[in-house]
C-alpha cells in the first residue's frame, strides 16, 4: 500500500532559528498550497503496481517531492540523502518526518524518486510558475532567453572505447546464460581489450588501421554469437519459471545493445577505414546513453548531451525549459520560445531579450507581429536599434537585463546539477532536467516570499 499523503506524526521536532531553515520553510509553505502536486506524484508512484492498495506503505508522495529537491538543491547522493534525513532535524521537518516516523532508506528513496517522470515535474514547474505570478513575484512581461547544454553521464567518445564497449557488454551479457545453452562461445574480450588499448599508443595510421580491422572483426564475431544466442534461447524456452524470467531479462537486453553495437561497427568502418565524414546526426556516442546528441557550441567545444533553450524572468525564475532534439540553430527557436511565453502567461512579453544567436531579421518581424514592444538581440547582425526597441536607452537596459542569464544558468549548473546529468535513460534525462528547474524555481519563490 502507498501512502498518498503526509499521513505522518505531527510531533516534529522544531528546528533552529537560521537563515537557511527560514527557507526551508517558506519552501514548505509553497508545496503544501499545492496538495495537488503529492497527487499527481502518488499517480507516478503507484502506476506500476497491479493492487495500489495492498502490501507494505512504502513512502509517501509527500516525502518523495520533498526528498527531490533537497537531493537536487544540495546535490546528494542518495547514501547522504539517506543520511541526511536521519540526521537533521531542519531537513526531517521539511519532508514531514516526526519524532516516531523511521529513517527512511536511500534504496526506498532512490526507487521512489526514480519513478517520477518528467511530465509530472514539468506539472509541478507550471504549478510554481502561476504561484509566483499570484504572489506577484513574476509576471512575465520582460523575459530573456538563451541556450545551454546538459551533459550526459559518458566519456569522450572514441570509436575503439565503444567497439570494447561493445564486446564487454555483449559478453557479460552471454556468460549469464551459460547454464541454459548447450554450446558455448569464445570469449573475445581480453583480445579486444589489448587491442584497444593498442589503437590509443599507435604510432601510425596504417598500424592503427590494422588495429581497427582487428578490434572490428572480434567485435563483429561477438556481435554473431550474441545473434545467435539469442535465437537459440528464444527457441528453447526454459521451464522454470524464475529462470526463464532471468532469460527473459537478459534476452531483451542483448536486444537492445545488438543493434547498437553493429552500428559502431559500421561508424566505425565509415570514419576510420573510409576516411568519411559522418554527420552529427548519425553518430552514436555511447551504447549506455544512445540518445546523447553532439553539441557543438561556438565552433570552440564540444558537448555531448542535450541542448536546453531556457527563458527567465525578471525575478530569475526559471520560467521555461525546453529540451531540444539535435543541435538547431539559435535562430530557428526565437519566434516559438516567445509563443510558449504567450501560452504559459496567455499574453505575449512585452519586451523580450536574446542572445546575439538569435538574431534575424525575420525573428524581428515575426516577433514584432505578435505584439511584443522591444526585441533586443544582443548582436545586431545588420538590425537597427531603432526597428529593435523605443531608444538606444531601452537597449542598453535590455543588453544588461538578457546577461542576467548567464548568471541564472551558471547557478543552475553550480548549485542545482544541471551541468551534468547522471541518471540514465532519456526519460530520466528529462526528469533530472525538470527536478533541477523546479528545485531552482522553489528556492527562488520562498527568498522573494522571505524578503
Amino acid at each position: 500500500m502507498r501512502k498518498s499523503i503526509a499521513d505522518q506524526c505531527s510531533l516534529v521536532i522544531p528546528a533552529a532559528a537560521h537563515a537557511h531553515v527560514h527557507e526551508l520553510l517558506a519552501m514548505k509553505a509553497v508545496l503544501d498550497a499545492h496538495p495537488e502536486t503529492a497527487r499527481w506524484v502518488h499517480e507516478d508512484l503507484t502506476r506500476h503496481l497491479r493492487k495500489p492498495g495492498a502490501g507494505r506503505e512504502g513512502l509517501s508522495a509527500y516525502l518523495i517531492l520533498r526528498a527531490l529537491v533537497l537531493k537536487q538543491m544540495l546535490q546528494l547522493s542518495y547514501d547522504k540523502l539517506a543520511f541526511t534525513l536521519q540526521d537533521s532535524t531542519a531537513y526531517r521537518a521539511f519532508c514531514g518526518l516526526g519524532i516516531a516516523d523511521g529513517d527512511p532508506k536511500s534504496s526506498a528513496l532512490q526507487r521512489g524518486i526514480k519513478l517520477l517522470r518528467a511530465e509530472t515535474l514539468e506539472r509541478v514547474q507550471w504549478v510554481l510558475v502561476e504561484h509566483a505570478r499570484e504572489a506577484g513575484i513574476e509576471n512575465g512581461r520582460t523575459v530573456r532567453f538563451d541556450c545551454t547544454v546538459t551533459e550526459s553521464n559518458i566519456l569522450e567518445p572514441q570509436d575503439s572505447g565503444l567497439l570494447w564497449d561493445g564486446v564487454r557488454v555483449l559478453t557479460r551479457l552471454m556468460h549469464r546464460v551459460d547454464e541454459h545453452c548447450e554450446t558455448s562461445f569464445r570469449d573475445r574480450t581480453r583480445v579486444s581489450k589489448k587491442r584497444a588499448l593498442a589503437i590509443l599508443n599507435a604510432k601510425s595510421s596504417k598500424d592503427r588501421n590494422k588495429l581497427y580491422r582487428e578490434l572490428m572483426d572480434h567485435t563483429r564475431a561477438v556481435v554473431t554469437c550474441a545473434e545467435a544466442r539469442v535465437a537459440w534461447l528464444k527457441a528453447n524456452p526454459v521451464a522454470d519459471i524464475i529462470e526463464h524470467y532471468k532469460v527473459a531479462s537478459v534476452i531483451l537486453e542483448l536486444e537492445h545493445f545488438i543493434p547498437l553495437v553493429s552500428r559502431v561497427i559500421v561508424q566505425t568502418g565509415r570514419r576510420i577505414l573510409l576516411g568519411e565524414t559522418v554527420p552529427a546526426t548519425d553518430k552514436l556516442v555511447s551504447i549506455f546513453e544512445p540518445h546523447t546528441d553532439i553539441i557543438v557550441k561556438d565552433r570552440r567545444e564540444t558537448h555531448y548531451g542535450h541542448k536546453l533553450a531556457i527563458a527567465t524572468g525578471t525575478s530569475g525564475l526559471v520560467l521555461d525549459c525546453q529540451i531540444l532534439s539535435g543541435n538547431p540553430a539559435d535562430s530557428t527557436l526565437a519566434i516559438e520560445l516567445v509563443e510558449r511565453q504567450r501560452d504559459i502567461f496567455d499574453a505575449v512579453p512585452r519586451q523580450v531579450a536574446f542572445d546575439g544567436g538569435f538574431a534575424a531579421k525575420a525573428n524581428l518581424e515575426a516577433i514584432k507581429a505578435l505584439g511584443v514592444s522591444d526585441v533586443m538581440f544582443n548582436k545586431k547582425r545588420g538590425l537597427e536599434v531603432p526597428d529593435m526597441v523605443k531608444s538606444s536607452w531601452v537597449y542598453k537596459q535590455l543588453s544588461k537585463f538578457r546577461a542576467g542569464i548567464e548568471a541564472g544558468i551558471s547557478w543552475l549548473k553550480r548549485v542545482f546539477g544541471l551541468r551534468r546529468c547522471n541518471w540514465s535513460s532519456f526519460d530520466s534525462f528529462k526528469a533530472y532536467t525538470w527536478a533541477s528547474v523546479v528545485s531552482t524555481n522553489l528556492l527562488i519563490i520562498a527568498r522573494a516570499t522571505l524578503q
